[in-house]
C-alpha cells in the first residue's frame, strides 16, 4: 500500500474510532466520512461495510487481547491469569459503545467481517478458564461461550449510567461466581473504565 493511501486509512480509522467511542457503533457511514472531511464514497472505497470499518478498528485490539491471554498463560497463576484477562477484555469492551452486541452476532455468524476475529479472542478465554478449571480455580460448568456472554454483560453494565460507578463491584462479584477461590477473584486490578 502506498504512503499516502496507508495515511488515509489511518485517518479513518482514527476518525472513525472516535466517532464510535462518541456515539457508538450505530454512528453512520456519512457522519464518520463527514467528520474524516472525506465523501462517503471515499469511505466506502476503503470500508465498503459497517463491519469492515469495525473489524479493520478493532483488530489490532483483538490481537492485543489474544495476546495478552497467551502471554498470561505462562506468567500467572490459572486463576489470577483468567481474572486479569476477564478484566482487560471488559474494559477493553467499554471503549466503544455497543461492540458487544456486535460481537455477540459476528460469532454466530461466519460470513460476518468480526467473526473470525471474535472466534479466536473467545477461544483465547476459553484456554483461560480451561487452564483455571484443571487446576480447580474455577467452575467447570462454565464454558467460553458463557465467559463471552458475560464479558458482554459487564461491558452493557459499565455503559448504564446509574450501574457505571459499581462496574467494578459488580465485576468482582461476576469474577467471584466463576471462581472457585473468590479470594483469587478480586485481582485490585485497575478499574474497569482505565482504559476509556
Amino acid at each position: 500500500m502506498r504512503a499516502d493511501a496507508r495515511k488515509n486509512r489511518d485517518h479513518l480509522l482514527a476518525v472513525a474510532g472516535t466517532a464510535i467511542t462518541e456515539q457508538g457503533v450505530d454512528v453512520s457511514m456519512r457522519d464518520i466520512a463527514r467528520r474524516a472531511d472525506v465523501g462517503l464514497a471515499t469511505l466506502l472505497r476503503h470500508y465498503p461495510t459497517r463491519e469492515a470499518l469495525l473489524e479493520a478498528l478493532l483488530r489490532t485490539s483483538f490481537d492485543e487481547l489474544t495476546a495478552t491471554a497467551e502471554a498470561l498463560e505462562t506468567s500467572n497463576s490459572p486463576g489470577d491469569a483468567l481474572v486479569s484477562w476477564l478484566r482487560d477484555c471488559v474494559a477493553w469492551t467499554t471503549e466503544y459503545r455497543g461492540v458487544t452486541v456486535l460481537m455477540a452476532a459476528a460469532i454466530e455468524d461466519a460470513e460476518s467481517a468480526l467473526h473470525a476475529s471474535c472466534v479466536t479472542l473467545r477461544a483465547a478465554g476459553a484456554r483461560l478458564l480451561a487452564r483455571a478449571q484443571a487446576e480447580g480455580a474455577a467452575r467447570t460448568d462454565v464454558d467460553g461461550t458463557d465467559l463471552f456472554a458475560l464479558v458482554a454483560a459487564l461491558a452493557w453494565l459499565s455503559d448504564q449510567p446509574s450501574l457505571a460507578p459499581r462496574a467494578d463491584h459488580l465485576f468482582d462479584v461476576v469474577a467471584s461466581a466463576i471462581m472457585t477461590n473468590a479470594a483469587s477473584a478480586n485481582t485490585g486490578g485497575a478499574p474497569l473504565r482505565a482504559r476509556s
